[in-house]
This record gives C-alpha cells, sequence and structure tokens, in this order.
C-alpha cells in the first residue's frame, strides 16, 4: 500500500490509541472551528448518611453551555426535590464559569416534565427511539 492509499476496516473493540486518535482529531477540528472548548466537569452528588451514593448528576461546560450528561436518583430518594436540588448546584456551577445556556437529551419514559418543570423547553424530539417512545432534547437559558 503507498503512503497515499487509506484503508477502511471494521474493529469491534480498537486500541485505545485508535480511539483516542479520532478523539483527539475531532477536539482539534472543533476547537478550530468553534474556538478553544475550556471543557470541565461538572460532578454533583447526593449521598445518604453512610456516603452511599443515591443519585447524581454528570456533565460538562463548554462554549458557555453546560451539558447535562446524566441525572439519576435511586427510586426511593425521588419526589424529595433532590433533582431539582442537584440541577439547581449543576446550574449555579454553569453560571460561575460563564456559561449561558444548558441542554440535555432524555427519553419519554424517564420523566420529561421535571425538565419542563425546571425551566427547560423541548427543542428537538426523534420518535420511535426506542420504539413506542421518544428521544427529547431540552434546552434553557441560564
Amino acid at each position: 500500500m503507498s503512503g497515499d492509499e487509506i484503508q477502511i476496516s471494521e474493529d469491534d473493540y480498537p486500541e485505545m490509541e485508535a480511539v483516542a486518535a479520532i478523539q483527539r482529531g475531532l477536539h482539534a477540528f472543533n476547537q478550530e472551528m468553534g474556538g478553544p472548548y475550556d471543557r470541565e466537569p461538572v460532578t454533583v452528588l447526593a449521598r445518604d448518611a453512610k456516603e452511599t451514593v443515591r443519585g447524581g448528576l454528570l456533565g460538562l461546560t463548554y462554549w458557555n453551555w453546560l451539558f447535562i450528561d446524566w441525572l439519576w436518583l435511586a427510586r426511593d430518594a425521588r419526589g424529595r426535590g433532590l433533582g431539582s436540588e442537584l440541577l439547581r448546584r449543576a446550574e449555579d456551577i454553569a453560571r460561575q464559569r460563564g456559561c449561558t445556556d444548558a441542554y440535555t437529551d432524555t427519553f419519554s419514559f424517564q420523566a420529561p416534565g421535571f425538565w419542563e418543570r425546571n425551566g427547560y423547553t423541548e427543542f428537538g424530539r426523534l420518535d420511535h427511539m426506542p420504539r413506542g417512545h421518544a428521544r427529547i432534547w431540552f434546552r434553557k437559558a441560564l
């Protein structure tokens, strides 16, 4: 194979270096086009008296946005306002970092009303993801 040829292959178990090369390449292009990410994690945890994690929020701030990737509470911890408190704390962290907006996605079976009650508005929907449900994107101005 000459130096100009590129071979396409499939790999069910790629090496970490291959994954890292793809990530580095896309991150570099995104920053070239959109400016520096200034990506920082956002982690807010809910723990019980024994310090066991009963829920939490995981996200990122970048390009003046808060992305909420995961928000979960154990069944017996729901309905107490803890989810709203986790969200409020994450939004406060984002504002302190200069973020002006937030977004997330969820499924129709994961309480989309929670996001609406906390000031988020739907801006996208993918029906039949999974069958009988929908994937929904929400955003909020901070």
